[in-house]
């Protein structure tokens, strides 16, 4: 599989990934941080906005491989 192939994969998978994972941060940022101390949401305001590139960095990594000669 070429390059090319496999960025237009990967930037497809990459934006499904991340359009769900807002969705879900969203979600537990809803119900269960609102009611936590201020510093207590920050750091977990912090850790959503940063986890969703632990997930994704095989891909990453994938779609950066080289081309076989």
């Amino acid at each position: 599989m070429g390059i090319r192939t496999r960025k237009l994969i990967g930037t497809v998978v990459m934006i499904a990934f991340i359009c769900f994972y807002a969705l879900f941060a969203m979600a537990v940022a809803e119900g269960r941080i609102t009611a936590a101390p201020k510093l207590v949401q920050t750091f977990a305001y912090m850790v959503l906005g940063l986890i969703w590139v632990v997930p994704l960095m095989p891909l990453i990594r994938w779609m950066a491989k080289p081309d076989k000669s």
